[in-house]
């Protein structure tokens, strides 16, 4: 089915740097926080910066790809293009970190989106962009930090239509939802997973997305109910995607069949329906 992301939120904000060295316009469809700036001095991984001043940033939106359990991070190449494309971009570089939710995470690491001009005249470079645009990252959100969701949900979905790095391999392909013992060896990892939802479920404290008549053994979202409230908040109907086709990303469980926690509600794309459950290619 001709499948595109149709479902978008949020407005469309022009903003201008206030910053000498990044006097362009910056991220559409973001709303982020006056810049603060900070030097680069080591890559960390496909993620993680660290600041001459002590301080360690992590690229939110942007999740680098991580190597299977038995594989050495630089010993895989997906992780190590992205580790040198990361190192290209930033590395003794000045660089700008805008703030669009929680500034750190639980580890005290600086969530921000990080934006550099490579010299002097030319426009800011947005990081996650260039790393989700060149295939080097997949997107990810977190209820307190969405930001910049869609306009990085756009730039993946070019990544993915021209098989440009990440999205060659199989290993970090959509998976279909009814292929439901592929992904019993994908437990603890993200994922991207997409398909038809066939019933939508209220159970108690929770609303649940089945994709097959069997919610004992089917790929299943599920919503906490008072996420599910945030979701009717905003305008996302939940019990309107029965017989709807979606992709739902985040970390994929083990409950009765595969499942995903959606706790917000930017993991969930609802997709262009041409009313063919074609499935996405096997990895």
């Amino acid at each position: 089915m001709g499948l595109r992301r149709c479902f978008a939120l949020g407005l469309i904000v022009v903003f201008c740097w206030h910053s000498a060295l990044l006097g362009a316009e910056g991220a559409p469809g973001c709303e982020l926080s006056e810049p603060e700036q900070g030097t680069v001095v080591e890559i960390v991984d496909g993620e993680t910066l660290k600041l001459a001043d002590g301080g360690t940033v992590r690229l939110v939106g942007a999740k680098a790809p991580r190597p299977p359990a038995s594989t050495d991070e630089g010993d895989w190449a997906y992780s190590r293009k992205a580790i040198e494309a990361l190192e290209s971009l930033t590395k003794g570089k000045t660089v700008s970190l805008r703030f669009g939710g929680s500034r750190t995470d639980r580890h005290g690491y600086l969530m921000a989106q990080v934006f550099v001009a490579p010299a002097p005249g030319e426009d800011p470079v947005w990081v996650q962009e260039a790393l989700v645009g060149d295939g080097l990252a997949r997107v990810y959100s977190l209820p307190d930090n969405a930001a910049c969701t869609d306009a990085l949900l756009e730039r993946e979905e070019g990544a993915r239509a021209a098989r440009r790095g990440l999205w060659a391999s199989g290993f970090y392909g959509v998976r279909d939802a009814g292929a439901v013992d592929r992904m019993r060896r994908l437990r603890g990892t993200f994922q991207l997973v997409e398909g038809r939802v066939a019933k939508v479920a209220q159970v108690k404290d929770w609303v649940f997305l089945n994709f097959d008549e069997d919610w004992r053994e089917d790929f299943t979202v599920a919503i906490e109910k008072k996420q599910a409230k945030a979701f009717a908040e905003a305008g996302f109907d939940l019990l309107a995607l029965e017989g709807k086709p979606v992709r739902v990303r985040g970390w994929l469980e083990w409950r009765y069949g595969p499942s995903i926690k959606a706790t917000h509600l930017e993991q969930i794309e609802v997709l262009e329906d041409d009313g063919e459950a074609e499935a996405p290619p096997p990895p």
